[in-house]
């Protein structure tokens, strides 16, 4: 059901839910004095460090930190969204969720789409595995059985055969009243251009169903049996699938162990099944692309360990580079991330058929940490007898050190650093300070609140262009986004919001959602808005990090806010008071200071 979850319901709903009994079905309790504890679920440990209060309906551990309320547990546990979790306790009651804004015409049809894109996905995957059982696909029987895979597993993975004929699951569903431009909306059908007409996507191909965390498919992937090209072809992005965002093979890897410590992302859903088979049940797979920090924060939510997995060639060697450059603003303390090469000829598909699960485990666990690659990849091709060598050496680790979180990972690699190099570790640090001095703003006052150009001769990053082109309310919004706790050092009215900026209304609204519940994690934020355009403007400022260290991202936004109230009281009174009357006329609630100030300049006007 569309529309946004009221916060008098959320407050109603934990007020009713018993922290303890959510928290006890999924983790052994024991009672400890007026608490529960027991082994903390999001980390591995073996004295408990975990507490949950039923006085303070509360969980806590003193080990990772986790903490949060029964909605935050059910999110980080079962990695699900803010809807979802509110729906999962809601049920638990026998309570109906209520949504503002769900008569909305808009929203309605949003949910629509959503619900039949979903149940025709769902439709065709049948499909495709009663027709992997008839005699057509006789020659995809006898390629899952050479490549090994079991009827277990083929029935695991949802395994299935899409006949060759041009049309055959076109007509299918036509029978069953889904229209041809449905179809190509959800990359079912193709349409050719010249001829005018359409014929499926998928023919004479073994089908792979992908499944979002809830099992639901959202898309597939194919591969050939004979000669065609591609050899392997995936859905188009649609409605509800993309590539960006989504794994193969995860919901499988959570169905065959809730509590993974460990995910393979390697490169093909072969690879995935075909390890799966063999025993080895933490693999995903990308799906035509790089890792995106969407995969890895999603990776990172369910385990402390990702091992990137990567052929030996050149091409290999590349893309793991591209994948450190990804991981390494995730690398808070606690997580690790390692890089496996595999010998050159060789996937995880071949290679695990020849030497067995036992050495391919072996290789995972003995793969390069982040540290033993990022060094050995910066000295590839360099003789670092040469003090030019070790200058770019140092400043390419260095870099990359720049790009990781404060924390104690950080500390070590400058440390590493300096011994390699013989130069001194605060010659580093102060490096690092630098760069960040001169990628901060200044002083936010009105001659210099635009962001900062990069200085001369470099060539800003991908992330450094995304935050230039962010405007001055944005930078704001994008600090609470990034720390909802800064939410504490605002004003209490709102009138410090620059009205003629376009993101002020989203800016509002952030506030009061941080305000009203508390919410100390962007996950939660960002669930508030899912589906709707606010909720993507959101995320994107999500996926930028801001370029002010995190210990001073408090300073910034009481700067900002300051340069705000000044914007403000250089405005006319006419701008002033069709600023206030344009929130009125939209539906907002103005303070009974703003409505005040409203008749104040209505006077003044007038006269």
């Amino acid at each position: 059901m569309a529309g946004q979850i009221p916060q008098r319901f959320i407050d109603d709903l934990l007020a009713r839910v018993d922290v303890v009994e959510v928290v006890g079905e999924r983790v052994k309790l024991k009672k400890a004095g007026r608490n529960h504890s027991g082994l903390c679920p999001f980390h591995q440990e073996k004295s408990p460090s975990f507490t949950v209060s039923a006085d303070k309906q509360f969980y806590h551990c003193f080990g990772c930190g986790a903490h949060g309320n029964a909605l935050r547990f059910l999110m980080e546990y079962e990695n699900l969204r803010f809807p979802e979790a509110v729906e999962q306790l809601a049920a638990r009651l026998g309570m109906e969720v209520p949504r503002e804004g769900a008569d909305d015409p808009r929203a309605q049809a949003r949910e629509r789409k959503r619900k039949e894109g979903v149940n025709l996905l769902e439709l065709s995957a049948s499909f495709y595995r009663e027709r992997l059982k008839m005699p057509e696909a006789e020659a995809a029987r006898r390629y899952l059985a050479e490549r090994g895979l079991s009827p277990e597993m083929q029935q695991a993975f949802a395994i299935g055969y899409a006949p060759a004929g041009w049309d055959v699951l076109k007509r299918h569903l036509l029978e069953r009243g889904v229209a041809d431009a449905v179809q190509i909306e959800y990359g079912l059908l193709v349409h050719h251009e010249d001829s005018g007409r359409t014929y499926d996507r998928f023919r004479d191909r073994v089908m792979f169903p992908i499944r979002d965390i809830r099992g639901r498919t959202i898309a597939f992937g194919g591969r050939v049996l004979g000669d065609a090209k591609p050899k392997y072809l995936n859905s188009p992005e649609t409605p509800v699938f993309h590539k960006g965002r989504e794994l193969y093979g995860l919901y499988e890897a959570r169905q065959a162990n809730p509590r993974l410590e460990r995910l393979v992302i390697v490169e093909g859903y072969m690879d995935v099944v075909a390890l799966a088979q063999f025993g080895i049940r933490n693999a995903v797979a990308t799906l035509g692309t790089s890792t995106s920090d969407e995969h890895l924060g999603r990776l990172f939510r369910m385990v402390g360990e990702v091992v990137f997995c990567f052929d030996g060639d050149r091409a290999g060697r590349q893309a793991a580079a591209r994948a450190l450059e990804t991981v390494l603003p995730q690398m808070i303390d606690g997580r690790q991330a390692r890089f496996m090469f595999l010998p050159e000829g060789e996937d995880p598909d071949t290679l695990v058929r020849r030497e067995g699960a036992e050495a391919f485990e072996d290789r995972i666990t003995c793969a390069s940490p982040l540290s033993e690659f990022l060094f050995d990849h910066a000295a590839e091709g360099r003789d670092l007898g040469s003090i030019e060598a070790r200058e770019r050496f140092a400043s390419q680790v260095l870099s990359a050190i720049g790009k990781l979180p404060e924390g104690v990972l950080k500390s070590l690699l400058l440390t590493e650093l300096s011994r390699r190099t013989g130069v001194d570790q605060t010659h580093f640090e102060a490096l690092l300070s630098r760069e960040v001095a001169e990628a901060s703003p200044p002083d936010m006052s009105p001659a210099s609140a635009e962001p900062m150009p990069p200085s001369s001769g470099e060539r800003p990053s991908e992330a450094g262009r995304g935050q230039a082109s962010l405007g001055r309310m944005a930078r704001a919004l994008q600090l609470l986004v990034h720390e909802p706790g800064l939410v504490e050092r605002l004003p209490e009215d709102d009138d410090w919001c620059d009205q003629s900026d376009p993101e002020a209304g989203l800016c509002r609204e952030v506030v009061r959602l941080l305000r009203a519940g508390g919410y100390r994690s962007a996950q939660v934020l960002l669930a508030h808005f899912h589906g709707t355009p606010e909720g993507e403007r959101l995320a994107a400022l999500a996926r930028q990090e801001p370029l002010v260290p995190r210990g001073l991202r408090g300073a910034e936004l009481d700067n900002w806010v300051a340069y705000f109230q000044r914007h403000r009281r250089q405005q006319s009174p006419q701008e002033e008071y069709d600023a206030l009357l344009a929130r009125m006329q939209a539906g907002e609630r103005l303070s009974q200071e703003q409505r005040q100030r409203l008749g104040e300049l209505l006077t003044e006007l007038k006269g």
